[in-house]
């Protein structure tokens, strides 16, 4: 009995003498002129034949793609590899970081994404993904870097010929439904108390400076790392943001501001000027001023390169603890610049100038707990409107 059955588009299709049925697909031939043959195993001669006719409708459009055991994590450092070539190595890092969000397996963490083979990926393990990290507290912001990657790690192996349809090209970017006051830029506003025993405990610590600049001027941490003596102008008090030192792996790395409105001139308080000045003039006597103007405000322990980026956290939860208040993010000192501002009425407008922020619609987000508070205090009683004095409670 020939154990062989063919239909009429289907290749090869037969029946093994263990019951399952096998579709062979001839793909051609190899270098050596032997044959390339693939074959579709199933329990029904129904199942098989469908598998196999989906594959020759592909290979008629010029879309199939042969099947190959290709991870989504094999994948992943393979595309990494190839961008080293194009992009600033700051980008590859957060490129890892963010897709490390959606491929654990990345930094040695798992299961995740990074298990399946690079085609058995459906929407709906992408979907599966981000409903998980919403529920873990991302923000739509974060998802959606995350979301643009994947698309984009999909989209470049159909363009190798990986993948012939790119699983989340029906797919849209996310959405986080989270009250409106709610921010992942918000931070914590620090109270005068905590202020005055944090500046006591930093009295002659090499970071007294540093702290102070962050929290009378809002800078961001990178921001601050990144400044020369030449951004700063002691006579007419004021500082220039150019550029960014951000941490790169184990160590630190030059980066460009972080939004365009970040690129601004920012002013130094008064108080500020004198300890700047004598930090100054010790460098411009060590080297002279044209050596010292290029030279870091922060320098690391060589001169060569800013502080490392983690330095400053350290030193402030250590601060902290010596201070006797609950422990402070070094984002928490800007926050405070910006909160106390808003406060004491300074337009939003000049609040966000002064961060550095993409939009003013970012400064509203973050700081909106502070603008109704404000809100709270614009009540007129009678007598202020007709312009008599309050009455005075009797002693």
């Amino acid at each position: 009995m020939g154990k062989k059955r063919r239909g009429p588009n289907e290749g090869s299709i037969y029946r093994r003498k263990d019951g399952r049925w096998v579709g062979q697909i001839h793909l051609g031939y190899n270098l050596d002129g032997k044959p390339k043959r693939l074959y579709i195993y199933g329990k029904t001669r129904r199942e098989v034949a469908e598998r196999v006719s989906a594959i020759l409708a592909e290979r008629i459009k010029g879309v199939y793609v042969p099947p190959h055991p290709m991870t989504v994590e094999e994948w992943a450092r393979k595309w990494l590899d190839i961008k080293k070539a194009e992009l600033r190595p700051k980008t590859i890092q957060l490129y890892f970081q963010e897709l490390s969000l959606a491929i654990p397996e990345l930094r040695g963490r798992g299961p995740g994404l990074g298990l399946l083979r690079l085609q058995e990926v459906k929407p709906v393990h992408i979907q599966n993904l981000l409903s998980f990290l919403a529920q873990e507290g991302y923000a739509e912001r974060t998802l959606k870097k995350v979301f643009i990657l994947l698309r984009t790690l999909f989209e470049e192996a159909v363009r190798l010929e990986l993948l012939n349809r790119n699983p989340m090209a029906s797919m849209k970017p996310p959405k986080v439904n989270r009250p409106a006051t709610e921010d992942p830029r918000a931070g914590r506003t620090l109270e005068p108390s905590e202020i005055r025993a944090l500046m006591e405990a930093a009295k002659d610590h090499p970071l007294e400076l540093f702290f102070r600049l962050l929290l009378t001027t809002g800078l961001r941490k990178g921001e601050a790392l990144g400044l020369k003596w030449k951004d700063m102008d002691l006579e007419r008090g004021e500082l220039s943001v150019s550029r960014s030192w951000v941490k790169l792996g184990g160590g630190g790395a030059l980066s460009g501001p972080k939004t365009p409105r970040s690129r601004r001139i920012v002013p130094i308080p008064e108080d500020l000027i004198p300890p700047l000045k004598a930090r100054y003039q010790a460098r411009i006597q060590a080297v002279g001023e044209e050596a010292a103007r290029e030279e870091w405000v922060f320098p690391g322990e060589d001169g060569e390169e800013p502080i490392h980026p983690d330095y400053p956290n350290h030193a402030l939860r250590r601060l902290c603890e010596k201070a006797g208040i609950p422990p402070v993010r070094v984002h928490d000192l800007r926050h405070t610049y910006g909160s106390l501002l808003l406060a004491r009425g300074v337009p939003l407008e000049v609040v966000s100038e002064r961060l550095g922020h993409a939009s003013y619609e970012i400064t509203l987000r973050v700081y909106r707990h502070v603008l109704e508070e404000e809100r709270r205090g614009y009540v007129l009683t009678l007598a202020e409107m007709i312009g008599e004095e309050p009455s005075r409670p009797q002693a």
